[in-house]
């Protein structure tokens, strides 16, 4: 890999064969892989890695370098080879494809010092792509550039035409989409095949510099990716046209050849790959990255000032989002936010009209408003909180749990939860959002019940890794805590107690507050209830339910605006299972519901103060 304009394209042609030989030579070794795939983008990754890319391998995730996204992670063997030619680690190390023992698992995770984000689940590289140029382009101001790299069967998802459209609105011309046309899916051709001229047309509209090339020549690769980096305004598609199983003989276009290893046939395969290299020796050394990436500090975040509300203000949680948010955007130029087109009801909108430079809009594509997040948090240039309503996360549960493979330190907050948002109806009520983060391995699941709290856990997320969840509510609700009052991650607050408590009620949101109002009435029949927020739904306090439960003499209710599978209570149900003499009754939402005012819903579907009250008293009879 040279700096002067002479290219020695035989070397990249040689290289391109060596990764289709490594590819065969791992996917053997592990018996299962996708050689077919690695072969169609051979030239495309010996031009990318040879030539085009500026990178270090002493640091692979270097903010000053480049970066690729393989979102056609089954192709993940060559991915691997590349780097093994480049001098990461040993070649011989590919033979470890797929064992356990190994990071060079059957798609690329983070587990590996060259992968940013795992991909693999099809349709979510290029959002993530789109992130990282966005940041390198208004945030960094830096050099690096960003390669994706689609299979034509992916181009499918729907997803993949969301992330085009942001990418050619905001003007990303430090990224450049590769599609790896290869004509041939999972199980038969795709629906295009190799029509080429649609793909270039409807990557046009959607404002790429479009140009189509054939994949399989080095020097049309080469030429195309020179006039990408030349490009300004607009980010470039290479639309290449490739043969699935490329090289190979008797397999080369041929169906039935996805998702396996070539076993007997590859060893034939190797020698006629080995005898299409003229310098098998041949070496590369990686270009440096044009110049450092700005440094940045994203740990430490803290509010500008405190939370400010008085006793008796009613405020919306969703409201006190977006004051945090504005805040903890005061002391730290790192903070942004990103919304779908919901920020006037989500309060995001604070932020953008504090500091409109760092609010980026990614209009009704949640998908794509989850994948560019991922992005933007990669390799730790910012600190990303993305919002929406809380049903809408549901359609965008694949680019979470991708983000949690991911390692990903993003914050996403949900509002308008639940049926307490009253007339808009079932449609707009987030209700299985708990039950989707819960599910989340590296997900924590913050549920604020007043402004303050609310304040501190838009703080707290900022500082917590993996993924974030805040769920805010629509409703204005009363002040519960002291504006000093503090607040950690997995510790629950008691907010009513006395010595002769004979039952134990626990809520978020707005049932907390439905659960205090219904501790005044069972007051007046003289029964002390004592009741507990637990702030993070997950993790959970059970130390705080279980003493908590006890102290009330083992009668807990639980009362959630959620549906039943899922949510706070089968958390609290999970931490008291194995305590003896406790019983607990579980109020929720356990039917479709209706649209109507508020307070009329929430007595309808069983979680109001009069249906708590009476949920009390039936436990105290068992």
């Amino acid at each position: 890999m040279k700096d002067d304009k002479k290219v020695d394209l035989q070397a990249l042609k040689d290289m391109a064969n060596k990764l289709r030989i490594d590819s065969i030579v791992a996917t053997n070794a592990s018996k299962s892989g996708h050689p077919t795939s690695c072969a169609s983008m051979a030239e495309i990754m010996s031009v990318l890695f040879f030539h085009t890319m500026r990178y270090k391998i002493s640091a692979p995730r270097d903010p000053s370098a480049d970066r690729f996204i393989l979102s056609k992670g089954h192709a993940a063997p060559i991915l691997y080879a590349a780097w093994a030619e480049a001098g990461l680690f040993p070649v011989d190390e590919l033979n470890k494809l797929r064992r356990v023992d190994s990071d060079l698992e059957g798609h690329p995770t983070p587990r590996l010092s060259f992968v940013d984000v795992g991909t693999g689940s099809l349709g979510q590289g290029l959002a993530v792509a789109a992130g990282m140029a966005y940041v390198g382009k208004y945030f960094d101001q830096a050099p690096y550039r960003v390669f994706c790299l689609i299979g034509d069967g992916e181009a499918a998802e729907g997803s993949v035409w969301e992330s085009l459209h942001f990418a050619g609105h905001y003007r990303l011309d430090n990224l450049v989409v590769i599609l790896d046309v290869n004509r041939l899916g999972q199980s038969e051709p795709t629906s295009l095949q190799h029509q080429m001229d649609v793909y270039a047309a409807r990557l046009e509209s959607f404002g790429l510099n479009t140009i189509v090339v054939d994949g399989h020549d080095v020097s049309e690769l080469v030429k195309a990716l020179d006039t990408a980096a030349a490009t300004t305004g607009r980010p470039t598609a290479i639309v290449a046209k490739t043969y699935k199983g490329r090289g190979f003989p008797n397999i080369e276009d041929k169906d039935n050849w996805h998702g396996k290893a070539l076993g007997a046939e590859g060893d034939k395969i190797i020698k006629h790959l080995q005898s299409q290299i003229k310098n098998p020796s041949i070496k590369f050394t990686p270009r440096p990255p044009l110049a450092e990436a700005p440094a940045v500090h994203i740990q430490d975040i803290t509010m500008s000032a405190p939370p400010a509300y008085k006793a008796g203000d009613a405020v919306a949680t969703r409201l006190a989002y977006g004051t945090a948010l504005k805040k903890i955007a005061d002391s730290n130029q790192r903070v942004i936010a990103l919304d779908g087109d919901t920020k006037n009801s989500t309060f995001s909108d604070k932020l953008r009209n504090a500091y409109p430079e760092r609010y980026v809009e990614c209009f009704i594509a949640e998908q794509n408003l989850v994948g560019v997040a991922t992005g933007m948090a990669c390799r730790q240039r910012c600190v990303v909180f993305a919002s929406t309503f809380a049903a809408f996360f549901t359609r965008t549960f694949d680019q979470i749990r991708m983000g949690a493979i991911s390692q990903s330190d993003m914050n996403l907050v949900g509002s308008h939860c639940g049926v307490s948002i009253g007339e808009d109806g079932p449609s707009q009520m987030g209700l299985e959002d708990l039950a989707l983060f819960r599910a989340v391995p590296t997900a924590t699941v913050f549920y604020p019940s007043d402004a303050v709290s609310c304040e501190r856990a838009v703080e707290l997320a900022a500082n917590t890794r993996g993924i974030c969840y805040i769920r805010t509510s629509r409703p204005n609700t009363a002040i519960l805590y002291p504006n000093d009052a503090q607040f950690k991650v997995g510790e629950a607050k008691l907010v009513r107690s006395s010595n002769n408590d004979g039952v134990l009620l626990i809520g978020a949101g707005v049932t907390l507050h439905e659960a205090l109002a219904a501790a005044d009435q069972l007051a007046a029949k003289g029964v002390h209830a004592r009741v507990l927020d637990p702030f993070t739904i997950k993790p959970l306090d059970e130390a705080a339910v279980k003493e908590h439960a006890r102290a009330a003499g083992g009668r807990v209710v639980v009362v959630e605006d959620h549906y039943q599978a899922g949510g706070l209570g089968e958390a609290v149900l999970s931490s008291l299972a194995l305590e003896k003499n406790v019983l607990v009754k579980h109020l929720c939402v356990r039917e479709v519901p209706r649209s109507g005012p508020p307070a009329v819903l929430l007595d309808r579907y069983g979680i109001s103060a009069p249906h708590i009250v009476a949920a009390a008293q039936e436990v105290l009879k068992l």
